[in-house]
């Protein structure tokens, strides 16, 4: 047993300072070497990393390290997405300034970042409420409405009271804000958007061509894009000169229309409630607005609705038809608006079924007619055309075409592709954003501000005492005058959504410090695109659809000659744990139960379902504790040995402690075994000519080199790869090195243990590695990752395994060249073989090449 005793926490310390006192992550533009962009989703700076943080950023720098070790030029930055509503929501907590909470958190954060050891080029660092950053997204934004990519307009938007703020679709979960999860509300204001629409398609194409990312993102994207073919169809308000538009995938089915469905949200609802019981009616409207949208149109969500007093007319009968809102119809669909065939549309059945209102069949099947008197659901087949004047007879799917054009003639109707995808309200009433770069003249309208005056920077002299747009009360910023005539003006005082922020950070990442341009396009354009992008699934709409638009924006404006910001993806699992609670306290830390108790009054404590860590449920486990007990590294081999990256990790205490085992084990190994070693070269020699165990050992070393180059690189498999070592240190603690060829081949199994556990555990094996070499500077991140020997790969053996009437009764490990007849000899001779034949007949005996023989007895 060594004498030099393994010490995480002096290891770690010691060589962090190192990499860093040499500049060892730093990188530079080098066209002799192919490049490789690695980046993990920068993280929100709230305070503290978490295990989700731990297992993101360790996944990317296990890959990092790897590429590096393989020849590439890395790039692997680290920034800060540092907008947002929290820090304002602290700021008014705690009586502070939101840019002290966030760089102080910045500060905080970095620390825990570099105690993890990852191979950030730190100069490369910037936090997006940086001015220098959100200057160039100004004038992006500047560059975009000129381009009529970004404008104003007014529209029914998510408002959260609590937030005091507009949110996009995709930060409105189960109807609740994402953030402080309060009830959201409809409210109609004017705010600025982005043209994603204009991208519809492009977006929509693309999901065929990103071959390296995981099918269930691309199916989302396509989703929410949403495109459909169909007819836009017009309806006649009764008694005004005023159509409401629908737009359906089933024209075929117009004549069975006995009814208009509105959404909620529809801009012509107030006009259109015209009962005796108006207040009533709107408040149930209001009510409708405030479901989960979601939730809303599932296929087993309570169908409700009200009548709005009001009629239009089917543009192929003239029959007078009441118009409804109801629940299921959303605004982010088509046009909001639905004709309701509740015949041929379930959702429409079941409606109609609850008021009452009529059913008219228009299609039926070729072989048979339609049961109306028993009719039980919609019979939503293809068939044949009944009830619809001139059309009856022909083929729904011929009919689809026939009817629109019969419209089109009337200038009623006509073919139209729809996407659900909406444009992107990007407007936030809130302080702590990037202004908008506006200003608004009475005599001009909105006009940029002119580049030369950017940026706008945000006011820091503002007093947090409570919600609301503060910016609408500093006076100083708000009255400023207009770029074009010089007249009195006022500011745009809206910010941006913090997700304009990052769906551009990783092309300034290339050149951080430019200070001409949002980036240096030469530099842009050898980094990108990202080779590999690492984050949650959870952001599969919210995030990486942004980005690819704003790609495609940045390349149509000449900035970039890409298409698309990210060519692989790696959707990491959820970090899990079980949940522990008292009856009197609620939620507890798992330090906070102890031996089953609860630590304040004693109370049994109930353990709970495992599930996704959070701080609410407080479930969680602070990455300094681990780091604090048992080193970084430990931390990091843990969480890439316990699971698959793509795959949800159950936390294991048991497990840490194992992973913790598994490198002292290492640790003795080597250190055990230093003085045999020393002064000895790694084996260079023929491996043919070796014999024995210390072949068997070379031998394995080489397919442990194998089998983790090809877990990183084409799999990410790191827990089989680490399993993989595992076995080698198992193969290694087997042999002892007795003549000088034998120790050669030892040193090599030793040196590629170290290697090959580099990128998984680097304090640790740049510190076992200065062990075995005798120097302090010779940096593994610097090293060339282990080839295997395809020759030494080959075993001098093969098992065959022996059956006798099909049964397995023993197994022999013979030369890789003995033929059958040898094979068969001796198997015969085996005394385990001979005891189950005993004094049996033998009938015959067959042999599978290299596998198996099967003795027949009888």
């Amino acid at each position: 047993m060594s004498e030099i005793m393994y010490d995480p926490q002096k290891i770690e310390g010691k060589w962090q300072k190192k990499w860093e006192e040499n500049l060892l992550f730093k990188v530079s533009l080098n066209k002799d070497k192919p490049k490789y962009y690695l980046l993990e989703m920068f993280p929100y700076p709230s305070g503290k990393i978490h295990m989700g943080h731990v297992r993101n950023y360790t996944i990317g720098d296990v890959v990092a390290r790897y590429k590096k070790m393989k020849g590439f030029n890395v790039l692997h930055p680290m920034g800060w997405d540092a907008f947002g509503l929290p820090a304002e929501n602290a700021a008014i907590k705690n009586n502070s300034h939101p840019a002290k909470w966030t760089y102080e958190n910045i500060d905080y954060m970095r620390a825990q970042l570099k105690k993890l050891g990852f191979s950030y080029d730190w100069e490369r660092e910037f936090a997006t409420c940086d001015e220098d950053y959100y200057k160039w997204e100004q004038l992006i934004f500047i560059k975009m409405f000129e381009k009529g990519l970004a404008y104003k307009s007014k529209g029914n938007v998510n408002w959260c009271e609590d937030c005091s703020t507009v949110l996009a679709n995709e930060q409105v979960e189960d109807g609740c804000c994402w953030r402080c999860g309060k009830q959201v509300e409809i409210k109609e204001l004017e705010h600025w958007y982005f043209k994603i629409t204009d991208y519809a398609e492009e977006l929509l194409k693309w999901t065929d061509k990103l071959k390296g990312w995981p099918e269930k993102v691309l199916t989302m994207q396509r989703n929410w894009i949403g495109k459909s073919f169909g007819s836009e169809l017009k309806f006649k308000l009764k008694d005004k000169d005023e159509y409401i538009t629908v737009f359906t995938t089933r024209p075929d089915t117009l004549f069975g229309a006995t009814f208009m469905s509105l959404a909620p949200e529809h801009p012509m609802v107030d006009k259109l409630v015209t009962t005796d019981n108006r207040e009533e009616v709107l408040q149930i409207i209001n009510e409708m607005k405030k479901e989960d949208k979601i939730k809303r149109t599932a296929d087993d969500y309570e169908k409700k609705g009200v009548f709005t007093g009001s009629y239009c007319i089917n543009p192929v009968n003239g029959r007078v038809i009441p118009i409804f809102v109801a629940n299921f119809v959303l605004m982010d669909y088509g046009t909001g608006a639905v004709m309701a065939v509740p015949a041929h549309d379930q959702r429409d059945f079941e409606f109609a079924k609850k008021y009452g209102l009529e059913i008219i069949p228009v299609i039926k099947p070729v072989d048979k007619e339609l049961d109306m008197d028993n009719l039980t659901e919609a019979y939503e087949e293809d068939g044949i055309l009944i009830n619809s004047g001139e059309f009856d007879g022909m083929n729904n799917r011929e009919a689809m075409e026939a009817i629109t054009k019969f419209l089109a003639k009337k200038g009623l109707g006509r073919r139209t592709v729809n996407y659900r995808l909406r444009d992107w309200s990007i407007s936030r009433q809130r302080y702590w954003g990037a202004p908008i770069p506006i200003i608004y003249c009475e005599k001009c309208g909105a006009v940029p501000v002119p580049e030369s005056e950017l940026p706008v920077v945000l006011p820091k002299d503002v007093n947090f005492t409570s919600t609301g747009e503060v910016l609408t009360q500093l006076q100083d910023f708000v009255k400023t005058k207009c770029p074009k005539c010089g007249s009195d003006a006022k500011r745009e005082t809206d910010t941006m959504d913090t997700f304009v922020e990052s769906s551009w950070y990783f092309i300034r990442y290339a050149s951080p410090h430019c200070d001409n341009a949002p980036f240096d396009k030469n530099e842009a354009e050898y980094w990108m695109p990202v080779d590999q992008y690492i984050g949650g699934i959870e952001h599969a709409v919210l995030h990486l659809l942004y980005s690819r638009f704003f790609t495609k924006v940045l390349r149509d404006l000449g900035y970039i000659n890409i298409d698309e910001p990210f060519t692989n993806l790696l959707t990491q699992g959820m970090v899990c744990k079980e949940t522990y609670s008292c009856p009197e306290h609620g939620w507890l830390f798992p330090e906070e139960s102890i031996d089953g108790k609860c630590k304040f009054c004693g109370a049994n404590v109930e353990i709970g379902r495992i599930e996704k860590m959070s701080k609410s449920k407080k479930n969680v486990i602070d990455p300094e504790n681990i780091i604090s007990k048992y080193g970084a590294d430990t931390a990091r081999l843990f969480i890439l040995f316990a699971s698959p990256p793509d795959k949800t990790l159950e936390w294991s205490e048991q497990g840490v402690e194992g992973s913790f085992r598994f490198l002292k084990r290492v640790w003795n190994l080597i250190t055990g075994n230093i003085e045999a070693v020393k002064d000895v070269k790694r084996f260079s020699g023929n491996h043919n000519e070796l014999k024995g165990k210390i072949k068997e050992l070379r031998r394995k070393t080489h397919e442990t080199i194998k089998k983790v180059n090809k877990d990183i690189e084409e799999r990410f498999h790191f827990n089989t790869a680490i399993s993989a070592v595992m076995e080698l240190v198992n193969a290694a603690y087997q042999v002892t090195p007795e003549n000088e060829t034998e120790k050669e081949v030892f040193r090599e199994t030793l040196e590629s243990i170290v290697i090959l556990l580099s990128p998984f555990v680097p304090h640790f094996a740049d510190e076992i590695w200065s062990i075995l070499t005798g120097s302090e500077n010779d940096f593994l991140f610097n090293h060339s990752f282990p080839v295997w020997e395809e020759s030494a790969l080959k075993k001098d053996d093969k098992l065959i395994v022996v059956q006798i009437n099909g049964k397995v009764r023993g197994k022999l490990v013979v030369d890789i060249n003995m033929n059958e007849d040898d094979i068969k000899e001796l198997a015969l001779k085996d005394d385990k073989v001979k005891k189950f034949i005993g004094d049996k007949n033998i009938r015959k005996i067959i042999y599978v090449k290299d596998k198996l023989l099967n003795i027949v007895v009888g």
